[in-house]
């Protein structure tokens, strides 16, 4: 036949797949640098690695972002306990690991407590500002069935502080 040549044949191969060529596109690495936030000296210092493990942070948000909400969250929790490091002060204890508690995997729970309130504070609105950068509708999706909702981490958040300062986890008003 005209035109053809043997030497020419090429065997039609499929085109190359995203994933296989660009996976590292969507950076999801994570970040295992020593990052510790300090607080004032009576409240105990933030491990930011240990945080992105306890609430599955992965390296798309970056530490400078992750300092920034902790900051916020050290201020905002720190405020609300106010009253009660001044009560444990005035008591001569002078760090919350200090004050005596039942201890929890060899850690005072009042520490386990104050954590909780700040990796969950952090975690609500870290989750409210980067769910919305997925727009398609299976992100969408996925982020509602994997993740807790930001209410969740509040309630959480609350329910830590409340146990820090030894009242109840609601209250009740008859009107």
């Amino acid at each position: 036949t005209a035109g053809f040549s043997p030497f020419l044949a090429v065997t039609p191969r499929p085109p190359p797949t995203l994933g296989k060529y660009m996976s590292g596109f969507i950076a999801t690495g994570t970040t295992d640098e020593p990052f510790v936030i300090t607080n004032d000296g009576f409240w105990p210092d933030i491990d930011v690695v240990h945080m992105r493990k306890s609430i599955r942070l992965d390296g798309s948000i970056t530490d400078a972002r992750i300092e920034v909400v902790a900051i916020n969250a050290l201020i905002q929790v720190n405020r609300e306990l106010a009253e009660a490091k001044t009560g444990y002060l005035e008591q001569g204890f002078n760090s919350l690991s200090a004050v005596p508690a039942l201890k929890v995997n060899d850690e005072s729970s009042l520490i386990h407590l104050y954590r909780r309130s700040i990796y969950c504070s952090v975690a609500a609105e870290l989750t409210e500002r980067y769910r919305s950068y997925d727009s398609t509708v299976d992100g969408n999706k996925n982020a509602d069935e994997l993740t807790p909702s930001v209410d969740e981490y509040r309630r959480d958040a609350r329910f830590a502080i409340r146990d820090l300062l030894g009242v109840g986890h609601s209250t009740v008003e008859l009107i």
